[in-house]
C-alpha cells in the first residue's frame, strides 16, 4: 500500500497548515489496526491534505496511495477514503470545489484560489481519480457494505464508460441485499442521469420502474427522489401523498436496532458522526426529495405535515430538520407546519425536542404558531440549564426572539445572576415594550460589573445592549462608572467605550450629564461613535462635524468611513458640508461604503439623483445591502420610484434574499422579513 512513498519528498510540498512532511503518518494511520488512529488520520487528511475543498500538491502526491488503501480487501473503513478521493477529484457538476463562495479560507493557511489560471491542481486531482477509477469498478462488489455505499457515486463521476456504469448498477440492483446499499445505487441511478445525457433516458426508465411495487417502501421513496431531481415530469401526480403513505409504511417496517459502536475521538469526524440523526437513512430519503422539490413550496409543505403527523418520532425529528432548509430558502406561509413543529415540544424525546427549539429559535416572528407550547416549555423548566451559564436557554430565547411577553419573567429570572449571558441583551430587543420591567435588573447587574477583570466587556456588553434597547436613561451613572473606571490596559477597553458610547447616544437628551463624557471621547478611538453619541444627546452638530468630516478622510479605514457616513445620515441637514466628502464615498470600491454614503446623501440633502444609481448597483451586487437600502426607500417616498422596479422583483421572488448553498446566519429569516416589510412600506409610501 505505501510503496514509494518514503521516497517522496513530502517535506517540499504543503497543506492548509504549512510543510505536509507529516503526510505520510496521516495516509499511515488510515491503515491502523485502532478505529480511533483511523478516524483521526481521515480527519487529518480532510482538514490539512484536502482542507475546506483545496487541493494542494500534498493532495497531489496522496491519491496513488489513497487508492492502494481504497482497494486493499479487508482493510476497515475504506468506505471513508472511497470518498475522499471522490471529494478530492471534484464536485458532482464539474465545478471547483469552493466555487460558489470563493473557498471560504478561514485563516488557516493555504486558501487557494480555484479561478487563478496558473494553479491548475483541481484540474490535476479531477485527471488523476479519473485515471484510477477502475478501482471502483471491483470495489462496488466489495464485502464490506460501506464500501460498496461509497463506491457506486465515485464511479459515476470519474469512470468514462457510463453505459458500462448502468448496466453494472442495474445488476447490483439486483443482487444487492443490503438496504443502505440499494440506496447508495438508486442515488448513483440519479446521478448518472444528471451528469450523462447520453444515458439519461435508460437511467430515468430504471428508477421510474424502481418507484411502484413489489418495490420496499425505502427503495421507492429514493428513486422518487432522484426522479424529482433528474425527470420531474414523470413524477406521480399525487406525489405527496404517496410520499407520506410509503414514509408511514417504511417506519412501521423499521426495527429498532442497537446503536453502531463509534469511536469517541475528538474530531470532526467524530462529531459528525453523533450529530446523525436517529434515522440517518429516513433523513437522506427526505432530504433528497425535498431538495430536488426546490420551489414546490405547496407540496413541500404538505409533505412535512405529513411527516410531523407520523406516530413515528424518528420521522417527527427528520420532518423538523427537513423544515429548517425550507424556511431559510424559501418564502411561503408557514403557519400550519411551525404549528405542528410546536407540538413536538410536548414530546417525551429529548432530540425531537431540541430539534423542534432549534428551528424555531432561528424563526423570530414566525415562530408565533408555537409560541403557546414554548410558553409552557419555558414555564415547565424542562430542557433548561442552570440560568447562570453563558448561553440562554434555547427555548426562553425562541420565545422571546417571537416577541411574546411570556418570556420577560423567566428573563428576569436570568438576570438576577451576576453573570448575563451575552445573547440576553439581543433577546430583550425583541419584546418591544413589554421588556420595560427587565430595565431596572440589568442596570443592577451592570453596576456589578467589575471595572478592571479580563471579562469585564463580556459581562458589559449584552447588559449595555439591553438598555440601549429599552432607553433606560436611569443607568447613566452606572455607564459612566465603566467609562471613567476601567484602566486604558483593560482588555478589548476600545470595544467597551464604544459600546458605552452607543448606549449613551441610544438614552438621548436624558443623557445630558454624560455630554463632558462623551466631548473628551472626540480625539480618541472610538471618536466616530462618541460624536453619533453626542450628537444624539446634546443634538448640537456643529460640534461632531468636524470628527465625523475627517473619518470621511480618504486615509482612514473603510469601516470608519462607513460608519460617519451612517451618523452623518442620522445628523440631518445641519450636515450639509459633509456632503462633497459623502458623494466621492459613492464611488468607493466597498459596497457598504457607498450605500451608507448614498443613504447619508438623501437624508442630508434629499437628492434622488446620486442616489439611485448607487441603489440600483448595490441591489445588485451584494444582497446583504437591501435592508439597508428599502429602509432609505421608505423615507424617500415618491423619490424613490425610479428603483421600486426592484422592489417589485423582490416582493415576488419566491426565495429568500441570502438563500444560498452552505452556512447560513442566524438571522437570515428574520432580515429576509424585514425587507419584505420595508419593501411593502416603500411602495406604500409613494
Amino acid at each position: 500500500m505505501f510503496r514509494g512513498i518514503d521516497e517522496v519528498d513530502w517535506a517540499s510540498m504543503e497543506h492548509a497548515y504549512g510543510s505536509a512532511a507529516d503526510v505520510p503518518e496521516l495516509l499511515r494511520g488510515l491503515a491502523s489496526p485502532l478505529p480511533q488512529d483511523r478516524e483521526t488520520a481521515l480527519d487529518g487528511m480532510y482538514g490539512a491534505v484536502h482542507h475546506q475543498g483545496d487541493v494542494y500538491d500534498s493532495t497531489l502526491a496522496s491519491i496513488p496511495f489513497l487508492f492502494a488503501l481504497a482497494g486493499h480487501p479487508g482493510l476497515p473503513d475504506r468506505g471513508g477514503i472511497v470518498e475522499l478521493l471522490a471529494s478530492i477529484g471534484g464536485s458532482d457538476d464539474g465545478e471547483v470545489p469552493g466555487d460558489a463562495f470563493g473557498g471560504g479560507d478561514d485563516g488557516a493557511g493555504g486558501g487557494q484560489d480555484a479561478e487563478d489560471p496558473e494553479n491548475d491542481n483541481y484540474a490535476m486531482a479531477q485527471a488523476a481519480v479519473r485515471a484510477g477509477a477502475s478501482v471502483f469498478l471491483g470495489l462496488v462488489t466489495d464485502a464490506d457494505p460501506e464500501v460498496r455505499r461509497a463506491a457506486p457515486s465515485a464511479l459515476v463521476r470519474f469512470h468514462d464508460e457510463p453505459p458500462h456504469v448502468l448496466g453494472l448498477l442495474s445488476e447490483r440492483l439486483r443482487d444487492e441485499q443490503e438496504d443502505g446499499v440499494r440506496l447508495a445505487l438508486v442515488e448513483s441511478l440519479g446521478l448518472l442521469a444528471r451528469l450523462h445525457s447520453g444515458s439519461t433516458a435508460a437511467a430515468v426508465g430504471c428508477l421510474v420502474s424502481l418507484c411502484g411495487s413489489p418495490h420496499d417502501p425505502g427503495l421507492r421513496l429514493a428513486a422518487l427522489g432522484q426522479l424529482a431531481s433528474c425527470a420531474p415530469d414523470r413524477l406521480p401526480a399525487d406525489l405527496v401523498p404517496t410520499v407520506v403513505a410509503l414514509l408511514h409504511t417504511r417506519s412501521q417496517r423499521i426495527r429498532p436496532t442497537a446503536e453502531p459502536v463509534r469511536t469517541s475521538t475528538d474530531t470532526l469526524i467524530g462529531s459528525l458522526r453523533r450529530m446523525r440523526p436517529a434515522d440517518e437513512e429516513g433523513a437522506q430519503l427526505l432530504r433528497t426529495l425535498h431538495k430536488a422539490l426546490g420551489a414546490r413550496t405547496t407540496d413541500r409543505i404538505a409533505l412535512l405535515e405529513g411527516q410531523l403527523s407520523s406516530r413515528n418520532t424518528a420521522d417527527r425529528c427528520n420532518a423538523v430538520w427537513m423544515s429548517a432548509g425550507l424556511f431559510r430558502e424559501w418564502r411561503a406561509a408557514y403557519e400550519e407546519p411551525v404549528a405542528l413543529i410546536g407540538e413536538q415540544l410536548g414530546s417525551d424525546e429529548e432530540r425531537l425536542r431540541c430539534a423542534a427549539v432549534s428551528v424555531l429559535e432561528f424563526l423570530f416572528t414566525l415562530a408565533a404558531p408555537a409560541a403557546d407550547r414554548l410558553a409552557a416549555l419555558v414555564e415547565s423548566g424542562t430542557d433548561s440549564r442552570t440560568r447562570s451559564t453563558a448561553t440562554l436557554d434555547r427555548p426562553l430565547k425562541a420565545l422571546a426572539r417571537c416577541g411574546d411577553g411570556r418570556a420577560v419573567p423567566a428573563l428576569a429570572e436570568v438576570l438576577r445572576h451576576p453573570v448575563v449571558p451575552n445573547e440576553t441583551g439581543d433577546t430583550i430587543g425583541h419584546l418591544g415594550p413589554a421588556a420595560a420591567p427587565l430595565a431596572p435588573l440589568l442596570r443592577e447587574r451592570l453596576a456589578e460589573v467589575p471595572l478592571d477583570s479580563p471579562d469585564t466587556y463580556d459581562r458589559a456588553a449584552p447588559l449595555l445592549h439591553g438598555l440601549g434597547t429599552l432607553r433606560y436613561a436611569a443607568a447613566v451613572p452606572e455607564v459612566l462608572r465603566l467609562l471613567h473606571g476601567t484602566p486604558r490596559e483593560l482588555r478589548l477597553r476600545d470595544a467597551l467605550v464604544k459600546a458605552l458610547a452607543r448606549t449613551l447616544g441610544a438614552f438621548g437628551p436624558r443623557a445630558r450629564e454624560a455630554v463632558p463624557a462623551l466631548r473628551d471621547l472626540l480625539t480618541g478611538e472610538n471618536a466616530v461613535a462618541a460624536a453619533d453619541a453626542l450628537r444624539s444627546v446634546e443634538g448640537d452638530a456643529e460640534t461632531v462635524l468636524p470628527v465625523l468630516l475627517g473619518a470621511l478622510a480618504p486615509e482612514r479605514d473603510p469601516g470608519s468611513r462607513r460608519a460617519a457616513a451612517e451618523a452623518l445620515g442620522r445628523t440631518g441637514a445641519a450636515a450639509a458640508p459633509a456632503l462633497p466628502g459623502l458623494r466621492r464615498l459613492t464611488d468607493s470600491a466597498g459596497v457598504w461604503e457607498r450605500t451608507a454614503a448614498a443613504c447619508a446623501l438623501w437624508d442630508i440633502a434629499g437628492d434622488p439623483e446620486p442616489v439611485l444609481p448607487v441603489f440600483r448597483e448595490a441591489w445588485r451586487q451584494n444582497p446583504y445591502t437591501r435592508g439597508s437600502i428599502a429602509a432609505c426607500l421608505v423615507r424617500m417616498g415618491v423619490a424613490g420610484v425610479p428603483v421600486h422596479d426592484l422592489v417589485r422583483t423582490e416582493l415576488a421572488s419566491p426565495r429568500r434574499h441570502r438563500a444560498r448553498s452552505g452556512g447560513h446566519g442566524s438571522h437570515d429569516v428574520l432580515d429576509d422579513e424585514l425587507l419584505l416589510r420595508a419593501c411593502r412600506t416603500a411602495l406604500e409610501a409613494a
